[in-house]
């Protein structure tokens, strides 16, 4: 491998001197002398060796990954999208794919978009300044200006809060037609109602302001908890229904060792809401080792890959932490978790301390009366149709 350190190194004493800057003698005499001794660099060479040590370490692991993948089941993967979730079974060299929730999650999560698809159109034409609202002393002042970036006195937000009040004015004519539980289509209807009455208002005015788009989404609150009960509702169904059939199907046994990898992005990854609904369906005695939270950035182009090739890496760190530290088990422990392993090291000579852990969710979320009874057949062979 070619460094920088083996390239100065072999450099001639002419070739140097003209890289460097130096003035050099142009002659036929000067092209055709035989090349000068190469330098040495011990230490250059002493730390390649050393850093090849680590680049044989990360080739070995690399491989041991890649055929780990092979060997991973049963996997449950999640691709959270707005369907409600992708899931996958990985299961003996298999896959099996499906999106298991209602449309009704879907359709009712459109709708209670509304207010966020309307700020979006008017949020870069906000004053930059924190106006006096009643949460006033939550927005960051900062955040806020860096948001509305563009001027108060501009009405380049007309034309496309227009296109958007017209998409809102379709959904509104076909709504009766949707098929939907009446009182999602009530709420619905009337939160698109006030919502074009709130866009028709702001464009004859030419103008608008963050209290009055307060006033707005406080006004249609209790349309968009209407929406999310049918939404979670149609969620928890779905869910619960796939994983029934997939643990039917791959057995008791194989179902205690699952693993599950729920991909969504960092804002919504803590506390998910497939995550919520898989926890209780899975063994409570490895739930929290192979029910894994991944944050993406964007959803991933082969989320199965990606969730797999995280799963080895967990698995493997999993047995090497117990045999590479077995004389430490906090270090153990770091290298099994999320924590880098030299975070205590570096804590300990800075003088600080580790953040406390999130608050943990209420057990009320995951409660009998919700959840699969997991818990009640690991110890015996009662149906799956229990979950």
């Amino acid at each position: 491998m070619a460094t920088r350190r083996g390239f100065l190194g072999g450099a001639s004493a002419l070739g140097a001197a003209s890289l460097l800057g130096a003035p050099t003698v142009a002659s036929a005499a000067a092209t055709d002398a035989a090349p000068g001794p190469v330098a040495v660099d011990p230490q250059g060479q002493a730390r390649d060796a050393v850093l090849a040590v680590n680049s044989g370490m990360r080739a070995n692991y690399a491989a041991l990954k890649a055929d780990l993948v092979k060997q991973l089941s049963p996997v449950v993967v999640v691709q959270n999208d707005a369907k409600g979730g992708k899931f996958t079974l990985v299961w003996n060299g298999t896959q099996e794919s499906v999106n298991p929730v209602s449309e009704t999650f879907e359709l009712a999560k459109s709708i209670s978009h509304v207010p966020l698809g309307i700020f979006s159109v008017l949020a870069a034409y906000l004053s930059p300044t924190v106006p006096n609202v009643s949460n006033a002393a939550r927005i960051d002042p900062h955040d806020l200006r860096m948001v509305a970036y563009k001027s108060t006195d501009t009405t380049g937000w007309i034309a496309p809060l227009q296109a958007f009040g017209a998409t809102l004015a379709t959904a509104r004519q076909s709504l009766a037609k949707a098929n939907l539980p009446q009182e999602l289509t009530t709420s619905c209807g009337a939160l698109l109602d006030a919502a074009g009455a709130f866009i028709t208002a702001t464009v004859q005015a030419k103008r608008f302001d963050m209290k009055s788009f307060e006033d707005f989404t406080a006004g249609v609150y209790g349309y968009i908890r209407t929406n999310m009960k049918h939404a979670a509702a149609a969620q928890i169904a779905g869910v619960r229904a796939i994983m029934q059939q997939w643990r039917g199907k791959i057995g008791e046994a194989q179902w205690q060792d699952l693993y599950t990898v729920v991909l969504s992005q960092w804002t919504t990854y803590e506390l998910n809401q497939n995550s919520i609904i898989i926890r209780p369906c899975m063994n409570p005695v490895k739930v929290d080792t192979h029910l894994i939270d991944l944050a993406t950035v964007e959803p991933p182009s082969d989320p199965v890959f990606v969730a797999l090739d995280n799963l080895a890496r967990i698995v493997q760190d999993n047995v090497a932490a117990e045999l590479v530290f077995v004389a430490d088990t906090k270090v153990a422990d770091a290298l099994k978790g999320r924590q880098d392993l030299l975070s205590d090291e570096i804590l300990g000579q800075i003088g600080g301390t580790s953040p406390a852990p999130a608050a943990a969710a209420t057990a009320a979320a995951f409660s009998a009366a919700t959840a699969c009874p997991f818990g009640h057949k690991a110890s015996n062979s009662a149906s799956p149709a229990q979950i």
